[in-house]
């Protein structure tokens, strides 16, 4: 080889070199450019993610309306003023006293993992993210939590005092949802609110809510149809129940829609997050949905020979509540397994609460919310298939390898939940039963509630006077 090949490898060898060492330099010290459009990404980023994340909001706001529509289809024509106060009010009262008391508990700084400290009244919320994202935060929970006070009132529906409902409303909303979202979604806003159900194994998996709202109020709805009795004339002698039916249930299927419309919002939406993750998490939450009403269809169809319409209708939502909490972390085929047992599960829960139990639920909301929620939760145990989606580096459930783990951690919430909600739901009710009043007059539950509670009716020319 003669020297001036030598020469010229070496002069190729430190120009390569030197190339890489600038490539170096330019990774680790970006040109003022290169730091501009970085910087405009994530304020872009982070605008899309306010944006998305107050419409997700929105959605679940809209939900108000379905809930009253339901419940109101469901329940007789002279409570439906009752009913829809009802849901404005826990709506109403709600918004505030989470703002002032009920969010600092929940995302609070905490020492010990069981109570908020901080960010009462959304104090100090600047801090966290920037105050943009801090009052997109607060209304985006604001709505979780008026959504678990209203699902009591369905089960507790045509024989509640109102100054009973906005009573209860008030503390639901002021401490037992809160404390016991604190255990489970603590670290949402910052690692120092971090709950101690959030270190229980692999931690408590529920996305979006399955048992934070839908069974936490679920099990409230239980305690207080229990302590308030059922309605006159539901069971007969020998406690056989007797059917009472919707006014309108064409109402209940707008309600109905209005709410699988609005889990678009409640599921989606907890990704707090514009990117591609929001439609995969739409297609799970809408498949359990289809699941669980045609297998609640299908299920009726064959225990009363006919499809019934009301089954169907709850088929859908319990088919949503119970992909509420695995929403992000199962496969689609795995959405469908548990809408369709989910859809299976309602039909047979509110034959039992009803007919075994003697609980009169007017329109299965323990059923929907209580018992599918917790199937929903369990169901993270079975189905999470973090390593086959790609949002994790191991399988947590257990029918995808990941073991025992995350299904002890669920059971551990899940009972935690129905502990903490029904016990602490039973105090409550018992105590504004002989303190404020619980339940209306007998005349009053016969004429009904709109006359004899609000003064009015909801369709003028119509008065009752009788249990039909």
């Amino acid at each position: 080889m003669s020297k001036a090949s030598v020469g010229i490898g070496s002069l190729l060898l430190v120009c390569a070199i030197s190339a890489s060492a600038l490539a170096e330099g330019a990774t680790t010290a970006p040109s003022p450019a290169q730091a501009a459009v970085e910087a405009a990404k994530t304020a872009l980023q982070n605008n899309i993610n306010i944006v998305w994340t107050c419409v997700a909001a929105f959605l679940v706001f809209f939900m108000q309306a379905g809930f009253a529509m339901v419940e109101a289809g469901f329940t007789r024509a002279k409570n439906a003023v009752n009913i829809i106060m009802k849901n404005l009010m826990d709506f109403a009262i709600g918004s505030l006293v989470f703002f002032l008391v009920g969010f600092g508990l929940m995302f609070g700084a905490t020492k010990t993992g069981w109570i908020g400290t901080t960010h009462f009244a959304i104090s100090d919320i600047v801090k966290e993210g920037g105050s943009s994202w801090g009052y997109t935060f607060l209304i985006f929970q604001t709505v979780f939590a008026a959504t678990a006070a209203t699902i009591v009132s369905g089960a507790m529906a045509e024989r509640t005092k109102f100054s009973g409902y906005l009573c209860y409303s008030f503390f639901i909303c002021l401490f037992i949802y809160p404390i016991f979202g604190k255990w489970a979604w603590g670290s949402l806003l910052m690692d120092s609110g971090k709950g101690w159900l959030e270190n229980v194994g692999p931690g408590f998996c529920d996305f979006a809510g399955s048992t934070v709202v839908h069974s936490i109020g679920g099990w409230l709805a239980l305690a207080g149809a229990i302590v308030l009795g059922p309605r006159l004339g539901k069971y007969g002698p020998g406690k056989r129940p007797n059917a009472i039916p919707g006014h309108n249930i064409t109402l209940a299927a707008l309600g109905v829609f209005i709410l699988w419309f609005g889990w678009f919002g409640f599921n989606p939406g907890s990704t707090t997050t514009g990117d591609g993750e929001i439609g995969r998490v739409a297609v799970t939450t809408n498949i359990a949905a289809a699941a669980g009403a045609v297998m609640a269809v299908f299920v009726s169809w064959i225990k009363f020979g006919k499809p019934d319409a009301s089954m169907g209708l709850n088929g859908a939502l319990a088919g949503l509540v119970a992909i509420t909490a695995p929403c992000y972390t199962v496969t689609p085929f795995g959405a469908m397994i548990i809408g369709l047992i989910a859809g299976a599960l309602v039909v047979f829960s509110v034959m039992f609460i009803d007919r075994v139990l003697k609980i009169d639920d007017p329109v299965g909301a323990v059923s929907v919310h209580g018992v599918c929620g917790a199937w929903g939760t369990l169901s993270c145990g079975l189905f999470n298939a973090e390593k086959v989606l790609g949002t994790g580096d191991a399988c947590g459930g257990l029918l995808y390898g990941g073991g025992f783990a995350q299904l002890g951690a669920q059971l551990v919430g899940m009972g935690t939940a129905f502990v903490w909600a029904f016990g602490l739901g039973l105090v409550l009710f018992y105590v504004l039963k002989v303190t404020v009043g619980l339940r209306v007059s007998k005349e009053e539950e016969l004429r009904g509630l709109d006359i004899g509670e609000h003064g009015m009716e909801a369709y003028a020319g119509f008065q009752f006077f009788t249990n039909t």
